[in-house]
């Protein structure tokens, strides 16, 4: 099957459209590259209300105007608009499935205001899902894979293989799934079901039905042909562990010869210490000594004094259990016996914000915070720190652990999902990318950090490390040609 296929790429949210996290930014550039790698690719994704029509140029697509989508004993219409997204080589096309009922919104999944869960949003994926296949028909054009992406998408392949089984558009159309992070799986109450209109029967534990509730995740791991995810390590973890597969490892098991882990890439064009507009000063291998710049800058930007020889060590995340900050402040008193500095930069539980806090006036010299997100600082982060530290309890892929080798940065990980993937624990003489500790514990993360502080003292070794950080390749073509293969071995 040499001919170049036609995938259709399904997602929630799509940079620069909508963005909660690594989803949208995995949805932008993982079509591209497939699209590089010569297959035709267009992507579907919801118009929410703060997409703008002008900025983003979208239209209308006459012959798509009011599709009827069933949810529940209801029709809802559906209005169809397009635009593109394109690197320096390609556009993709990309359709908006547009209803302001569902989707006139200011926010995606939850209300800005509160933080809430919307009621409805099981409908509003229903809807979406049955809105992708209606579309497809009025669009005449018909893919040969349809990739969805994490619970919002999930219903589509149950679709492909019930109601839409007997229409000859859809009889050779293969289906692949993705699971981003099992945590968030789409789950509803009972009643929920029948707005789906999916047969009856398949309310069972064996289809739709998980823990007495309607799953989305749990349905497409039962109908999708392939499923993938986002690292080897995590596609191990979700079949063999209840904590880390939430409750469905079990089922995830019976599938395990469909499921494939495949590596997320990074993007080299907005990730690139050589080009990157957004640090203090352009560096890479052949000047490296030029990163120390950054760093100078970076501790300027936190009000902490530049000393050469003590390491900083930077963190950039969600400020949840999951990222693993409650053995950050476990161990910070000990860390800070380390003469080592620390930034951070991220947002989530108040409590966790308060506690570092209170660790900032005790370590006014050596602790800098910034809570919010704020994307030039990010990128200093990754530039002006010595050392990045991702202690996650589970970690799907992990994107910053990648950006930071690529800045000559050297991470320090737990042994988890894609972080056991990316990161090649030091070994002496030079060999390794960065530092792995296994356990989930305190002692374990000091431990480990003590080890970079330690060859972090010996120059001309740390530098061996930074460089071989920066040599790895994880652009998005590996992935790109590993989700080719897969396509093609599902049509065959």
């Amino acid at each position: 099957m040499s001919r170049p296929l036609n995938i259709l790429f399904v997602s929630s949210e799509v940079e620069p459209f909508a963005k909660t996290g690594g989803l949208a930014d995995v949805s932008s550039a993982l079509p591209k590259a497939i699209k590089e790698c010569g297959h035709e690719v267009r992507i579907m994704m919801p118009r929410y209300r703060f997409i703008s029509e002008r900025k983003f140029k979208l239209h209308d697509i006459i012959r798509l105007k009011d599709i009827p989508v069933p949810v529940g004993n209801q029709s809802e219409l559906a209005n169809v608009k397009s635009s593109f997204i394109s690197n320096l080589k390609d556009k993709v096309q990309v359709y908006f499935i547009d209803n302001a009922k569902y989707f006139g919104r200011d926010g995606i999944y939850q209300s800005p205001v509160g933080k809430k869960d919307y009621q409805d949003n099981d409908e509003r994926f229903i809807f979406f899902c049955r809105g992708v296949l209606e579309t497809l028909k009025r669009l005449g054009w018909q893919p040969d894979i349809i990739h969805c992406n994490d619970w919002q998408t999930a219903l589509i392949p149950a679709y492909v293989k019930t109601l839409y089984a007997s229409d000859p558009f859809f009889k050779s159309i293969k289906t692949v799934f993705t699971i981003h992070n099992m945590a968030y799986q789409g789950s509803f109450p009972p009643e929920s079901f029948k707005k789906s209109n999916l047969p009856k029967e398949l309310f069972t534990p064996e289809h739709a039905e998980a823990y007495g509730k309607f799953n989305f995740l749990k349905t497409a791991l039962a109908f999708a042909d392939a499923i993938t995810t986002v690292s080897r390590k995590y596609a191990e973890e979700i079949c063999t562990s209840p904590d880390l597969g939430a409750g469905l490892d079990g089922f995830l098991a019976t599938r395990r010869k469909d499921l494939h882990g495949i590596l997320n890439g990074i993007d080299y064009q907005q990730w690139n210490p050589l080009t990157d507009e957004h640090i203090y000063r352009k560096y890479d291998t052949k000047s490296i000594e030029a990163k120390v710049d950054n760093k100078k800058a970076l501790t300027q930007r936190f009000g902490l004094e530049y000393h050469e020889h003590v390491p900083l060590i930077g963190a950039i995340s969600r400020l949840v259990d999951q990222k693993g900050f409650d053995l950050v402040l476990e161990a910070m008193d000990d860390l800070m016996k380390l003469n080592v500095q620390f930034v951070l930069l991220g947002s989530g539980d108040a409590k966790v914000e308060k506690k570092f806090e209170a660790f900032q006036k005790k370590y006014a010299d050596r602790l800098g915070l910034f809570f919010g997100f704020d994307e030039p600082l990010a990128h200093l982060i990754e530039a002006g720190s010595d050392m990045f530290l991702m202690p996650s309890r589970y970690e799907p892929c992990g994107l910053n652990q990648m950006y930071s080798m690529r800045y000559g940065t050297v991470p320090i990980v737990r042994a988890t999902g894609g972080l056991d993937d990316t990161v090649e624990d030091y070994a002496g003489n030079g060999k390794g990318t960065g530092f792995k500790f296994e356990k989930y514990d305190a002692k374990e993360l000091v431990k480990a950090v003590q080890r970079a502080v330690k060859v972090y003292q010996q120059p001309d070794e740390w530098k061996k490390l930074m460089k071989n950080g920066m040599a790895c390749d994880f652009s998005w073509v590996h992935s790109a040609r590993q989700y080719g293969s897969l396509y093609k071995e599902l049509l065959k």
